[in-house]
């Protein structure tokens, strides 16, 4: 059963797009992570953002997190680069251009350079603790 998040986040993420790359496959490979068509998209000075506002955008990401038995090592990510209001992770893009999320501890784990994802909420613990939690599965 998929729990619906109640809580209020904004999603974003960020990636270089080299020249030799497809900036449609670079910001595919965000919205796969997204799960859902964001609200918004650019890509502008050879950088892909994407960003939406719906939580629901983070239900693929925690059911990766869940589905890979990577939620303590996320969890661990997401404290590490914290702020009162934000979290972030870098993510493998190569992972997630094949439909995997797969976080990354350091840039260099991501050849063509990772995927930054924040998440920014006034109920961060709680986000995080829905996102890496153990409770109903």
């Amino acid at each position: 059963m998929m729990t619906q998040p109640e809580f209020k986040a904004r999603l974003t993420m960020e990636a270089m797009v080299s020249p030799s790359e497809d900036q449609a496959k670079v910001v595919q490979a965000m919205a796969w992570v997204a799960g859902q068509l964001p609200e918004a998209v650019s890509v502008d000075g050879g950088m892909a953002r994407l960003s939406s506002e719906d939580p629901k955008a983070l239900i693929r990401l925690r059911d990766q997190l869940r589905d890979r038995h990577v939620r303590s090592a996320a969890r661990k990510l997401l404290l590490r680069d914290r702020t009162d209001r934000s979290a972030s992770v870098m993510l493998n893009r190569q992972a997630a251009a094949a439909g995997v999320v797969a976080t990354c501890g350091s840039s260099e784990e991501s050849p063509l350079g990772p995927i930054h994802l924040t998440i920014s909420s006034d109920e961060l613990d709680a986000v995080i603790d829905w996102l890496t939690g153990y409770a109903g599965g």
